[in-house]
């Protein structure tokens, strides 16, 4: 198959879900084509089985904000033309589903059949979504979709409720490659002294970032341990900040990296306190590095990270509840290493050699 991929190019989830998906498909055999306004952060291109094309947005003084859904509608339908190209996964509902469908129309003048299946990964309905300004086109874009997946239970019932839509949805979950995983904990063999606690995300609001630097803060005062902050965006000085007026000890801010794996090997809890999570891929990748996961119950978490089994749920503003479910971790070797053994087992529910293929059952759908 020749498959356009659409998708935001960056550290987020969706990017990394859309970019990996690519890479396997092209794996698979099939051929991949992959449109965004940037290079994907994670994208192997080559000349052979993966393409990137690169959406380009003139400047016209007349707009305040450029026209990118018209400049995304115009590159699908160059790159459908060109390709051949069988189907296109868009990530993302706005603007991705909605210019796909755009796309899609203009390609049937030309007696071209593009089928779009749509893979809905979270704040696109649960914060883009539920603005008065974009749930008409949210749902209309979901509605026009040949098939819609989502990433998580939780996520497909927020969006029958949201947008009070009867349009089947396909649930799909994240997935990681365990090989990869298990190869870099093979190389870390030798243990830090200290107790590490990591974090990933992309640092926006959402993530709940001040709530996590207080959590550190008191766990500071009580244990000599390490807690490693791992990603960059628009919380990370607020971060910065607070961790220097609290006086947190041990806290090391380490950027993005494309190979979070190395960082997480050394790491025991992953602690991920978002307010709202439609899946968690952070937490799935930490669980695949054998951490127990100390997480909010919000959205998709609970469906992954499995209370008192691969660690602990709390409310994302419970920080006692938080700092409470640590220190058990902290204070009980053994307790600690079954959830770092049982989350490692349930991470590889999730393998990649398992999820991919789903997809590709979809795919099969849309062209019979």
């Amino acid at each position: 198959m020749k498959i356009i991929i659409v998708c935001y190019p960056t550290f987020g989830g969706s990017g990394v879900l859309a970019t990996e998906l690519g890479h396997q498909l092209a794996a698979n055999g099939h051929s991949v084509h992959f449109i965004a306004y940037e290079k994907p952060v994670r994208l192997k291109d080559n000349d052979e089985t993966i393409f990137y094309h690169k959406v380009n947005v003139p400047f016209y003084p007349l707009f305040n904000f450029q026209p990118y859904e018209l400049a995304l509608s115009t590159k699908i339908v160059d790159v459908a033309k060109k390709n051949s190209v069988d189907l296109i996964h868009v990530h993302y509902a706005i603007p991705h589903a909605y210019a796909a469908y755009m796309a899609q129309k203009m390609l049937k003048m030309n007696s071209i059949n593009l089928p779009i299946i749509t893979t809905l990964h979270g704040t696109d309905i649960t914060l883009v979504g539920k603005h008065p300004f974009y749930k008409s086109a949210v749902k209309f874009s979901i509605e026009k979709s040949n098939i819609v997946t989502s990433v998580s239970q939780s996520l497909k019932n927020d969006t029958h409720e949201f947008f009070d839509t009867q349009k089947e949805i396909e649930v799909i979950p994240n997935f990681v490659d365990i090989k990869k995983f298990d190869n870099q904990l093979q190389k870390c063999s030798s243990q830090d002294s200290k107790m590490t606690i990591t974090h990933v995300s992309n640092f926006r609001p959402v993530k709940n970032i001040r709530t996590l630097i207080k959590i550190f803060s008191i766990l500071s005062g009580k244990f000599d341990c390490r807690f490693n902050l791992i990603g960059e965006g628009p919380e990370l000085e607020i971060a910065r900040s607070m961790s220097e007026d609290l006086q947190i000890k041990n806290i090391y801010f380490l950027g993005n990296t494309n190979e979070v794996e190395k960082v997480l090997c050394h790491s025991d809890i992953f602690i991920l306190p978002s307010k709202t999570e439609s899946f968690g891929l952070a937490a799935l990748e930490a669980m695949a590095s054998k951490n127990a996961i100390v997480s909010s119950n919000s959205g998709g978490l609970p469906e992954l990270n499995l209370d008192n089994i691969t660690g602990f749920t709390c409310d994302y503003n419970n920080i006692q509840g938080f700092v409470s479910s640590i220190e058990k971790l902290l204070k009980d070797d053994t307790l600690l290493e079954k959830f770092k053994v049982n989350a490692y087992n349930e991470s590889k529910k999730y393998d990649i050699n398992d999820v991919v293929p789903l997809y590709e059952e979809q795919y099969r759908k849309l062209l019979s």
